[in-house]
């Protein structure tokens, strides 16, 4: 049968029904595409925007770890206490008539000091050799009729109890010469008496009596307090458990060298050496005093001053020595942040031995030459990146 003209359009227009419905799906999935292809680089986009950087490095301050020789000492806050302390006080009774020193004035040794008035003591003189003349004269006289009595007495021209009683009126006589001499004696002394001078050479205190005063030999006070400066020592306690260390050091006759700093611990005042040790330890603190002599010479020290007193026991040869503040303590022990080769922190366990005027002395753990962070380790973890701003200083203390 022959298509008709029905079919053939009917075949068309299915034909055409169908490109048309091939066509929308191909637009539906180019659309689905790329609104896919859409979606997708905005994640990417959102995803890079909501990414955060990296933590930045931490500043810190380091230093080097240094092999040297580490001194180890033993602290005690002490006193200064003078070699000699001297109230000078009159040793006769009078007026005070001139003060020859000028308050804290340096004084040597046998320097003249201060005069009493000595007008009573030469009167005391002058009746004291009359008396004396007046004995001398009566026993010369004595003595000659005891000659004279002997002679007789030989001649039978006198009994033996006349001579008796002039042998004993001439020893009389004697005695009364030898008191006549010792009122000599005294009275000149006290005149010596009159001029004070000064037992030794130190500095003069306040003056506490002035010109014009009686003085007694009885008065307490005192005219002045002398002081000697040089040399002057300072008494100071450690514990009992550090004897063993200063005996052993005093036994070897070495010279154990001791240096005196304020009471801040900032200043070295003088460097002097230990002197001797004390004989008992004091059970109610579980001290002994220990004294140390200083030369003085420019009076860095005083009187009655604190100062702590640093004495050095023993030295520790080639050690490993970094600041103390690098030094970290946590649940697991002491421990150090070490800088490593590519800027990072890592936490390094220590042990450690004696902690000295700012720096520590390591025992294991740690080698000389590794970087320790001093200043910042607070903010530090294990990995973390730092950047050193500055090194300190990594000096340990010389050894003597």
């Amino acid at each position: 049968m022959s298509e008709t003209k029905s079919d053939v359009r009917d075949r068309a227009r299915k034909a055409g029904s169908r490109r048309r419905w091939i066509i929308a799906l191909l637009v539906v999935c180019l659309i689905a595409v790329g609104i896919y292809l859409f979606l997708n680089r905005e994640q990417s986009r959102a995803a890079k925007q909501g990414q955060k950087p990296g933590p930045p490095a931490i500043p810190v301050v380091s230093a080097e770890a240094k092999k040297a020789d580490f001194n180890v000492y033993l602290t005690g806050l002490g006193s200064v206490t003078p070699v000699n302390t001297v109230t000078v006080r009159s040793r006769v009774d009078g007026q005070l008539m001139e003060v020859l020193f000028r308050e804290g004035q340096i004084v040597n040794s046998d320097e003249l000091l201060a005069r009493i008035d000595p007008r009573p003591f030469e009167v005391q003189l002058t009746q004291a050799e009359g008396q004396m003349a007046r004995d001398v004269a009566q026993l010369k006289n004595a003595q000659l009729d005891l000659e004279r009595f002997r002679v007789l007495w030989e001649q039978d021209s006198v009994s033996k109890q006349q001579l008796d009683t002039q042998e004993a009126l001439v020893r009389q006589l004697e005695g009364a010469v030898k008191a006549d001499q010792g009122q000599i004696d005294s009275a000149k002394l006290q005149l010596i008496y009159c001029r004070i001078h000064s037992p030794i050479t130190g500095r003069v205190g306040l003056r506490l009596v002035d010109a014009g005063n009686i003085v007694h030999a009885a008065d307490t006070n005192g005219m002045v307090v002398i002081t000697q400066l040089q040399p002057i020592t300072v008494v100071f306690p450690l514990p009992e458990d550090s004897l063993p260390q200063v005996l052993s050091g005093l036994k070897t006759g070495r010279r154990m060298p001791v240096e005196a700093y304020d009471r801040a611990l900032k200043q070295r005042l003088a460097t002097g050496s230990l002197l001797t040790v004390d004989n008992q330890i004091d059970p109610a603190t579980g001290t002994v005093r220990l004294k140390a002599i200083f030369p003085n010479e420019k009076n860095e020290l005083f009187p009655n001053q604190f100062v702590n007193a640093r004495l050095l026991v023993d030295v520790a040869r080639g050690v490993t020595v970094i600041p103390a503040p690098a030094i970290q303590r946590g649940p697991q022990g002491t421990f150090v942040y070490v800088v490593k080769a590519d800027r990072t922190a890592t936490v390094r366990p220590i042990s450690v031995g004696e902690i000295q005027g700012g720096e520590a002395s390591v025992k294991t753990g740690l080698s000389p030459g590794e970087l320790v962070v001093v200043d910042g380790a607070d903010r530090l973890r294990e990995g973390t990146r730092v950047e050193v701003r500055a090194q300190g200083p990594s000096t340990p203390e010389r050894a003597y």
